[in-house]
């Protein structure tokens, strides 16, 4: 295909032109423009330095170092040494609505590259690779990377960084030379270096500029760079990193990248996470999904830990009800020999030491309640101190004659041994179809060190063993519900909510820290996929202390949950869970549907969310005062997205019990409220309150005209 065509592909706010001929370049990808002819061409033609390549060479969605073109290319690989540096042509293109797939192929080393395109109506824009070797022998991949082009203008960078229990944290940098690149090779999403990047006009703010959001759909070690070429030109790339030797392919064989998912706002990062998040509520969340109120849940592990009783259990339900729980799960320790953490990971039977009457009771206890009942797996791991080890040390992922180290006193299953992958479906579909189990936190706790199946790198292959084990499960059950925990958030990604319904966004329930976790979270993900729990005033992961209103309220923006043993509790800090319980499923169909805002503030002191209805009938604003004020006046709330010409009643939701001791007085509409129009909303607002460090006020805002 040599005849050059321009293709646009439009979202609703947004456009993709393309020029397709022997290759396919992004020529513009930004806001929609009127008109697009070949003249259009001519007016962005590149001149060609001197000292370089006498041809301008484009920059494709297949960067290829054949071409001369000196950047990361979007092939590796090799067959013998052979066919190593491949020339793509298109000979093909179909066109489906706003999609487009491109057949691409090098005769010569015997490789044909499919190349998927897509921009949905909500901004977001898919892309994917298809390699497929048509050649005798066996041809090597070492790289097989997604490539999506930039603009000169973005000049900055925001990245995520974390750890367990500090997760979804960002930093920034200038994006003028040279570039970025993280990895991870942890075997799992990460905690680390989540699979993102967000690149951006200089000083791009929630409320304003131009930015370019990436993530890569996927659940293992992958590689993600952002590079700024000597002539100014950019490119985004992410793929996975593929371990030595582990993609080999055979004549007729081919390997097929993850999606790259991206998105371009010029209203800033909240435009572009509202896109994101359309995206996963239509693309990705099932339809009775979103027809489904969240559960409240009530999950056992900071209550009970390993300490399982079934009357006592019995009675932390009853007591959760009373609280309005509306799913209530077993957490650790209930299958046989699980006393603790170093054994017992892979035999999954129910310990009738601890339950000689069955899960029966319980169950039934639960749902007599009126709440659905949950079960805590972790289906991959395995301690060497089990059973099932003991019978089957051949299933660990491993290579023989090393010595691993632990990671959480565990080892990983070879989901690849066949018997392995079907004896961990047997057990789950087990208890699925024996009990009424409605939802399954399906935890991963540890980091994986030399994968190994019978010797070879197998890194990519277990991350899509897994897949396919979740999706046999669903297949089987298709009502039950999983959460997807990894020591808190270290596996989210769109991938895993494809098939998953929840994300434990941190172990850390320390609502202080969780403000910063769930902020970086909200950037990509909506707020009913993020589970969000009220812990106990003592926090287990930091040791800090917060009363139940600043608890209550970080919580409230997410899909809630309490993380407590009720019996144990004060009268007087249950009456505050019920309170935040009764406040969120007040709240719950505006949160779960909503558009959500981070908004800008004049003092970094403060945190501020919002959610707005679709309908612009309402909003809740939630004012987190993360330390202590800069200046002794606060400045003051906009609040965006409302319809400028109605007017609003503002008032207080929720505040501090020790609120009006720490001033003379508050702002007046903090007394007796207000009314104004979304216009004074946005432009001037509202004198901001006077709050303690690490407190917190949820206000709403309800169209009266």
């Amino acid at each position: 295909m040599t005849d050059k065509t321009l293709i646009e592909l439009n979202g609703d706010g947004t456009q993709l032109i393309l020029e397709v001929g022997e290759l396919a370049e992004i020529l513009h990808w930004g806001k929609k423009v009127e008109t697009c002819n070949a003249s259009s061409r001519i007016a962005v033609k590149r001149p060609v330095p001197y000292g370089r390549l006498d041809d301008d060479i484009p920059m494709s969605l297949s960067p290829e170092l054949g071409r001369g073109l000196f950047s990361s290319p979007a092939v590796e690989g090799h067959r013998d040494g052979l066919d190593w540096a491949p020339v793509f042509s298109i000979n093909k293109v179909v066109r489906q609505e706003n999609a487009l797939t491109m057949v691409s192929v090098d005769a010569q080393a015997g490789l044909e590259l499919v190349t998927e395109l897509e921009l949905d109506r909500y901004d977001v824009v898919k892309v994917r690779h298809c390699l497929k070797n048509n050649k005798a022998g066996v041809y090597q991949v070492n790289r097989l990377a997604n490539t999506l082009m930039l603009p000169e203008r973005a000049k900055e960078l925001m990245t995520f960084y974390g750890r367990w229990v500090h997760e979804f944290q960002t930093v920034r940098q200038p994006l003028l030379q040279g570039g970025f690149q993280q990895e991870n090779r942890r075997g799992r999403t990460s905690h680390e270096h989540y699979p993102a990047m967000i690149a951006g006009t200089p000083h791009f703010g929630e409320m304003s500029g131009e930015v370019w959001g990436f993530h890569f759909a996927w659940s293992g070690n992958h590689r993600m760079r952002i590079d700024v070429k000597a002539d100014g030109r950019r490119y985004a790339q992410a793929e996975v990193i593929y371990l030595p030797g582990e993609i080999s392919l055979a004549e007729g064989e081919s390997i097929t990248t993850p999606w790259l998912y991206a998105s371009y706002s010029h209203d800033g990062l909240n435009g572009m996470s509202q896109q994101f998040h359309d995206h996963v509520r239509h693309h990705i969340l099932p339809q009775e999904f979103t027809a489904k109120p969240r559960p409240i849940h009530l999950n056992t592990w900071e209550g009970i830990y390993f300490d399982h009783d079934p009357d006592y259990i019995k009675s932390m339900a009853t007591q959760a009800a009373e609280m309005g729980v509306e799913r209530f799960i077993i957490d650790d320790g209930w299958f046989k020999g699980r006393d603790g953490d170093r054994a017992a990971l892979g035999d999954w039977y129910l310990d009738e030491r601890k339950y000689p009457q069955g899960l029966e009771p319980i169950v039934d206890h639960v749902n007599a309640l009126g709440m659905e009942f949950g079960l805590w797996f972790e289906p991959e791991m395995i301690n060497k101190d089990s059973d099932l080890y003991r019978r089957h040390p051949e299933w660990l992922l491993a290579v023989d004659g090393y010595q691993q180290p632990t990671g959480r006193n565990q080892y990983v299953i070879d989901l690849q041994n066949q018997q392995a992958f079907d004896y961990l479906f047997e057990r789950l579909d087990h208890f699925l179809s024996k009990y009424n189990i409605a939802y399954i936190k399906w935890d991963m706790n540890r980091e994986v060190v030399q994968p190994g199946h019978l010797g070879r790198a197998a890194g990519h292959a277990q991350v899509v063993r897994y897949y396919q084990l979740v999706d046999k499960v669903r297949q089987k059950h298709p009502q039950v519900e999983i959460e997807s925990c990894a020591a808190g958030g270290g596996r989210i990604d769109f991938e895993v909510l494809k098939r998953t319904h929840r994300f434990w966004a941190s172990d850390n329930n320390d609502a202080l820290e969780r403000q910063s976790i769930q902020r970086g979270m909200s950037y990509f993900f909506p707020p009913e996929v993020m589970g969000s729990h009220i812990g106990a005033s003592h926090c287990h992961s930091t040791r800090r202390r917060h009363g139940i209103e600043f608890r209550g309220l970080t919580a409230l923006f997410g899909h809630m949950g309490i993380e407590l043993d009720p019996v144990k509790e004060t009268q007087e800090e249950k009456q505050g869970f019920e309170r935040y319980i009764e406040l969120h499923k007040a709240l719950r169909p505006l949160l779960h549907s909503g558009k959500s805002w981070r908004l800008e503030t004049d003092d970094d002191a403060h945190q501020i969310t919002a959610v707005i209805a679709r309908d612009q009938s309402q909003a809740v604003v939630q004012i987190a005062q993360l330390a202590m004020p800069t200046n002794s006046l606060s400045g003051y709330l906009r609040v965006p997205g409302l319809d400028p010409k109605a007017c609003y009643r503002v008032m207080v939701l929720d505040k501090p019990n020790l609120f009006d001791d720490i001033v003379n007085y508050q702002p007046l509409w903090m007394e007796c409220g207000c009314e104004i129009t979304g216009e004074w909303c946005e432009q001037v607002g509202l004198s901001m309150p006077i709050l303690d460090a690490e407190s917190a006020v949820l206000i709403k805002f309800e169209r009266v005209t």
